[in-house]
């Protein structure tokens, strides 16, 4: 089985998909931006070959570097994993004729109103949405559901690019910076009020083999826009109970609507007074690590049993749902350069035999921006058998550690 993955090197957990396969017995060549002596030894020892190519997204470049791969030997699989990736690859995918996630399925899990407008036609309840192409088609939409509403990109993941609208002046501040008047097209919805929450899957011919259920704290579009939240997910250990089925079926007729069958698969959702209700979905993993949590949570090794599907074997693992696994993000007191942290000793004295990954950059780093998201500066990970200590611990966490900066 040859695989070409596209772009092995970043981010950092990249290499974990090639490791898999490689593990597999897959033969692998990487597609990449960098050049080859960039990528470390154990990395280029995972593949076969490997292709440098100006951009990844520059579909052009990619079909010219398939082709030259297919001259060479047989391609089985051509695989991208990132948000911003993944529709370049599956239209190279469908020009090549290689077999994998289609140009349809792909753009409906990419573009939003599209997305909402099939999954409503289905049955499944989503938010009042719309595309706009110009300032008075917001101004339309928002006149006809009221405030407070969303403007995101039609392509966006997470919070990215996204604000939310509570009264006419933030609503023309909105457009301004949405890039509407330079051409740009947005997504306009309906603010859903509740808690948010995801369910992942590793989908195999149409049905999840794998799957698993999150939740945020508190939801994504407040934890990047306020500094001194440490936001939160955690993975539940609960996902037989009852409350869940509901996500569920969800999550499975969405990806009968969309027409998903051998992918990861990233879905967001709410519930609230008006009960649950689709928000998203992307065709590829979840970001900032989050299958790392869901492997030490389960016991198991995730990617692999993603390799396996690509390569069209059985799965041989299951998630042992031991413990409940959550990520804090830290945020620094102000932008600027780390001078260092207080806290940290109390957490590990506490929970450290609970604390399975955690990241403190040097004194003297730059910190990120909060809307970098949730690994942009200090994190901590930890896991308890049960659900609630984990969230209580997870708390913990955020209100002690504090990370000093000038």
């Amino acid at each position: 089985m040859h695989v070409l993955f596209v772009e092995p090197a970043f981010p950092s957990n990249q290499r974990e998909f090639v490791r898999a396969l490689h593990q597999c017995g897959a033969r692998v060549t990487g597609i990449g931006e960098r050049p080859i002596e960039a990528l470390d030894g154990e990395l280029r020892g995972w593949l076969q070959g490997y292709e440098r190519v100006r951009s990844v997204v520059d579909e052009d470049a990619l079909l010219e570097v398939v082709r030259r791969c297919q001259r060479r030997s047989w391609v089985d699989r051509l695989e991208a994993t990132v948000e911003a990736h993944v529709l370049a690859a599956a239209r190279v995918r469908e020009a090549t004729g290689i077999p994998g996630t289609s140009v349809r399925t792909t753009w409906l899990c990419r573009d939003k109103p599209a997305m909402k407008d099939a999954l409503r036609e289905a049955g499944v309840a989503c938010a009042q949405s719309a595309p706009a192409r110009s300032a008075e088609e917001v101004r339309t939409f928002v006149e006809r559901i009221g405030f407070p509403v969303i403007l995101k990109p039609r392509d966006s993941a997470g919070a990215s690019g996204t604000f939310r609208v509570t009264n006419p002046a933030e609503l023309e501040r909105a457009i301004a910076g949405s890039g509407l008047a330079h051409g740009g097209s947005v997504a306009c919805e309906e603010f859903i009020e509740g808690h948010e929450g995801f369910y992942d899957t590793m989908s195999v011919g149409g049905r999840p083999v794998h799957e698993f259920i999150s939740h945020y704290f508190p939801p994504v579009l407040e934890a990047m826009r306020e500094r001194w939240i440490s936001p939160q997910f955690l993975t539940t250990n609960r996902l037989g109970a009852s409350s869940y089925s509901e996500v569920r079926e969800m999550g499975q007729r969405v990806h009968r609507t969309l027409g998903i069958d051998t992918s990861a698969t990233h879905m967001e959702w709410f519930f609230g007074p008006r009960g649950l209700k689709f928000s998203e979905i992307g065709c590829r993993p979840a970001g900032v690590g989050t299958w790392d949590v869901y492997c030490a949570a389960n016991d198991f090794d995730l990617y692999r049993e993603w390799a396996r599907g690509i390569i069209g074997r059985p799965p041989t693992e299951f998630p042992s749902r031991r413990y409940a696994a959550g990520h804090v993000a830290l945020r620094p007191e102000r932008d600027g350069e780390i001078t260092g942290y207080s806290g940290v000793d109390e957490v590990y004295r506490a929970f450290g035999q609970w604390i399975f990954a955690a990241h403190f950059p040097p004194a003297g780093s730059r910190t990120q921006p909060i809307e970098a998201g949730y690994k942009a500066n200090a994190w901590i990970r930890l896991r308890h058998q049960d659900y609630d200590e984990a969230r209580r611990m997870l708390d913990m966490v955020g209100r002690t550690v504090r990370v000093h900066a000038r």
